[in-house]
């Protein structure tokens, strides 16, 4: 068990990190991005009129040119002709999302495409937008979301998007968690010691250890439940998708079946139809809600089948005031504004498996639970951060001995992951700041920078700590830890500067004179990170800026059992 718990964490424990990093700042990822995005920076607003604000913005929108080039080639059969242009593609369904959290509304749209290899796929070429509920004005194309675009997705695919690639990475380190969480509790079976062990003034790996087994048993249970309901969450999308595969035909069938049973059709007619007022149908939704003793108001609605004579109009009410994402769907047939049918309440299996995605994806309404996610997945990391730092230390002056590499190359991995992480985060906020909305022609937009300059301060903080492990293996600290924590610190503090200077949103306006507390909640933990970082530089500096002399002195060895 000794050596599952180590060499499992040890190989997939960096993407474990990234997860536990990036999830915690998922928590938060709307406040994020009104940080980033200070034209959204307004109160949130009620569902705008969906006739007159978010239609016509729907109308507005474009098949995304990447996904076009991308997935048009497979889509199309080129034996009926040539392939329609982007701009000439039908809107066959629109989408919109609105959240508690978020003052702006997510919209989208699906694109048939004509002609299609198989009729019976989903054909759809998306593109999608952000509207300002005042005026419904589309955000910028090049604006990048950089909370729920960027930092949430990576705790589930990396951003690595070639073939869904990280999602299955992180779908198998997931599982390795599941695995090394099992093996510490074997290994720590007196986990009521181990909750209540922190010995902070016994030097090296004592202290360590002692901090990895806190984090760890203190957590135990959040970070078993997020491993294991990310896990079901994706397991019928990527894992294990049957109905894609072997039971394809059965899923059609199964498709055509509902359609009957419930009213809804499944296929387009072919013959247009105009739109009612879908405005009328969501009063009706409301209505209908209050009449089963659940008020409430519309999360998400779609429209199937745009302008056809089979088009309907689902909507599902809000689940900000519960652990459910959303829910209790009425669907509306679109030509006409009739109920075709309302959704009855869900089955036990149903209940269940809904309780566990809302708890895992937490939009509802709770901001201490929050908090206690953050605190839950910032243990996460320390414990991660740990198990590194503890492997290192226990093989430093042993690989130094036998002259042999591991550690060093451990401990510029742990540094990559650790500080060369955070590094990259606070960086990207940092060129958030910096970077003209307009950037010269033959560059990227403003978005593709921002992740360029994230991928390339992550890339240069392994560099760096390749560089500086030198000393690693002559049984020496890696100064590359003081000097990104340093790094670290010198960015966070100038990330909260920049937002003063180039919005006029300074902490003194955003807490007292006009209270806005995402804008605010952003820069404190942005100047608690730089604190943290800035008190771990200065203490990894002071032992390496003692003279040798002073270091020496009889060194006592910590009998560890941990492996």
């Amino acid at each position: 068990m000794a050596w599952v718990h180590t060499w499992f964490g040890l190989v997939l424990g960096h993407v474990l990190m990234a997860c536990f990093f990036f999830g915690t700042l998922s928590v938060f990822d709307r406040e994020i991005d009104r940080w980033a995005l200070p034209d959204t920076r307004f109160a949130p607003q009620p569902l705008p009129s969906f006739d007159q604000v978010l239609l016509p913005a729907l109308r507005r929108l474009e098949p995304d040119p990447a996904e076009y080039t991308q997935l048009m080639p497979g889509m199309h059969d080129p034996a009926q002709g040539p392939p329609t242009p982007r701009e000439a593609l039908p809107p066959d369904e629109y989408w919109v999302y609105a959240t508690h959290r978020d003052p702006v509304i997510a919209v989208g749209a699906g694109f048939r495409v004509p002609h299609a290899r198989d009729e019976h796929a989903h054909n759809h070429i998306h593109g999608n937008a952000t509207v300002d509920p005042r005026t419904g004005a589309l955000a910028r194309a090049d604006a990048l979301r950089i909370g729920s675009q960027w930092f949430y997705p990576m705790h589930y695919s990396l951003n690595w998007h070639w073939h869904n690639a990280g999602i299955y990475l992180v779908g198998l380190a997931g599982l390795v968690m599941l695995v090394a969480l099992v093996s510490g509790v074997i290994l720590h079976r007196r986990l009521l010691r181990e909750f209540f062990t922190l010995r902070l003034r016994t030097p090296g790996q004592r202290r360590t250890l002692d901090l990895h087994n806190l984090t760890g048993v203190l957590a135990l249970p959040f970070h078993f439940f997020f491993a294991f309901t990310g896990l079901l969450i994706f397991a019928g999308f990527y894992y294990f998708p049957v109905s894609s595969f072997q039971l394809q035909a059965l899923h059609d069938q199964h498709e055509q079946h509902e359609a009957r049973v419930t009213g809804l059709p499944h296929a387009r007619a072919g013959i247009p139809a105009p739109l009612a007022s879908v405005d009328a149908m969501v009063a009706e939704a409301r209505r209908r809600w209050a009449a089963r003793d659940m008020a409430g108001e519309a999360g998400f609605i779609q429209l199937h089948h745009v302008g056809d004579l089979n088009g309907y109009v689902s909507i599902y009410r809000a689940g900000s005031d519960r652990v459910a994402l959303v829910g209790e769907g009425i669907h509306f047939q679109a030509s006409t504004g009739a109920v075709l049918h309302e959704e009855p309440p869900r089955s036990a299996v149903a209940e269940v498996s809904q309780f566990l995605t809302g708890l895992h994806l937490q939009h509802f309404e709770h901001w201490t639970l929050r908090w206690l996610y953050v605190l839950g997945g910032l243990m996460g990391t320390v414990c991660i951060a740990t198990g590194f730092v503890f492997f290192v230390e226990k093989r430093r002056r042993p690989d130094a001995r036998a002259t042999r590499q591991g550690s060093r190359l451990a401990d510029a991995a742990a540094v990559t992951t650790v500080t060369g992480m955070v590094l990259a985060t606070v960086g990207m906020l940092v060129a958030n700041r910096l970077l003209p909305l307009e950037l010269p022609a033959g560059l990227p937009d403003k978005g593709q920078a921002e992740k360029l300059v994230f991928w390339g301060c992550w890339a240069l903080a392994g560099l760096h700590a390749a560089w500086r492990s030198a000393p690693v293996a002559r049984a020496q600290a890696n100064p590359a830890w003081r000097e990104q924590c340093a790094a670290i610190a010198l960015l966070g503090v100038a990330a909260v500067g920049l937002n003063a200077v180039t919005t006029g949103d300074h902490l003194l306006r955003t807490l007292v004179t006009a209270p806005y507390w995402p804008v605010a909640g952003v820069d404190l933990a942005l100047l608690a990170t730089a604190a943290v970082a800035g008190s771990a530089a200065w203490r990894l500096w002071r032992p390496a800026s003692r003279p040798a002399s002073a270091a020496a002195g009889p060194a006592k060895a910590v009998e560890v059992s941990h492996v």
